[in-house]
């Protein structure tokens, strides 16, 4: 028998704004002013929470955490694109699609301390609570993109990991039922070069991430993940097609963990200074900074005050937090099922008893 090809493949990679903050007019994405300035706003104000978080974690005022300082283009231009009906299924680094999403900063300040009603969501919002297990929370998305095709809801889930999740079995069982099942999803890997101290290289043979997509039957694309405007438009039109009907999209946001991989790491045993700052130079803030400038809807007085306000509200938020009242004894069985059973019941009036007789 002769020797056929089967298909030919490809895997598309996606840049709208460049390193001196010019576009692609052609595939600009369609955003006004006012939500390139909010984009920038967010953006801004993510970074100066992540900070002050960092600082706060080194004063023993919070918890460990996973900080997201120079991915911000990536996961803030993706939330962006999520409209109200859709879902966010997020990671654990994913601060600024939260603040995006109606999180106030001050219960995220709580949360991160250790207290689970600082995940105070507001009413209606279709968001999960940050997944810690690495890639566990993919399958929830896909269950959840599941579901809402059966109910005939037109609407797609969003979830966010990193690479190192692509070598998880729960991720290659959550690319699967998504493309099986013509699922609306879109699978959205933040591909920050390191799995904690693995390096990119070592985790997988693949040249990309996104051409996992190819043995799936789904589509897969690269792009920019320092480039706010080329993941809001990938991730616009993906989560368009899984609304659609168009089935799963897995995107591969390539972009870089500046900071160390949680406050309990230190990257620099395993990974260059040179490196890190390669990568500084290539900052998603800056780089749309210097877009707005061209465009005239930024200067030195509006971009000190936009980093001056998101100060501001950090502040303000480390103030509303540290005020808050310390939890009682009894909200550790208030946050493990959505309606407590009765074992948990059992177990919490003999804690409280216990107390009480201890008091």
């Amino acid at each position: 028998m002769p020797v056929r090809t089967l298909g030919s493949f490809s895997v598309d990679r996606v840049e709208v704004l460049d390193e001196q903050g010019n576009v692609d007019e052609t595939l600009m994405p369609a955003l006004s002013p006012d939500q390139i300035k909010g984009l920038y706003e967010h953006m801004v104000l993510t970074r100066h929470l992540d900070e002050r978080m960092f600082k706060l974690q080194r004063q023993g005022r919070l918890g460990t955490f996973a900080r997201v300082t120079g991915q911000e283009g990536a996961h803030v231009g993706a939330a962006l694109a999520l409209t109200p009906t859709d879902w966010l299924v997020p990671a654990f680094r994913e601060l600024g699609a939260l603040l995006l999403r109606g999180m106030k900063p001050e219960n995220i300040l709580q949360f991160w301390a250790g207290d689970e009603r600082g995940y105070a969501l507001p009413p209606g919002s279709r968001t999960l609570p940050v997944a810690i297990p690495v890639g566990t929370h993919m399958l929830h998305a896909v269950g959840i993109g599941w579901a809402m095709k059966h109910k005939g809801e037109k609407a797609a889930a969003l979830t966010f990991f990193g690479e190192g999740a692509t070598s998880e079995g729960d991720f290659s069982e959550a690319m699967n039922m998504a493309a099986v099942f013509h699922v609306p999803v879109v699978l959205f890997c933040q591909n920050n070069q390191w799995a904690i101290s693995v390096p990119y290289e070592k985790q997988t043979a693949s040249s990309s991430v996104a051409q996992k997509a190819l043995g799936y039957g789904m589509t897969g694309v690269q792009v920019d993940g320092n480039d706010a405007f080329a993941v809001y438009r990938v991730t616009s039109e993906a989560l368009a097609r899984a609304r659609n009907g168009g089935g799963p999209t897995l995107v591969e946001a390539y972009t870089y963990r500046v900071s160390d991989h949680t406050t309990s790491d230190d990257s620099r045993r395993y990974r260059s200074d040179d490196e890190v700052e390669r990568w500084k130079q290539r900052d998603p803030i800056l780089r749309l900074a210097l877009y707005m400038r061209k465009q005239g809807m930024l200067d030195d007085v509006s971009e000190a005050r936009t980093h001056a306000e998101a100060e501001e509200t950090v502040g303000a938020a480390v103030t509303a937090f540290e005020a808050i009242s310390a939890p009682g004894p009894e909200e550790i069985f208030k946050h493990v099922f959505a309606e407590i059973t009765e074992p948990l019941v059992e177990q919490r009036s003999a804690l409280m008893a216990r107390l009480e007789r201890k008091a």
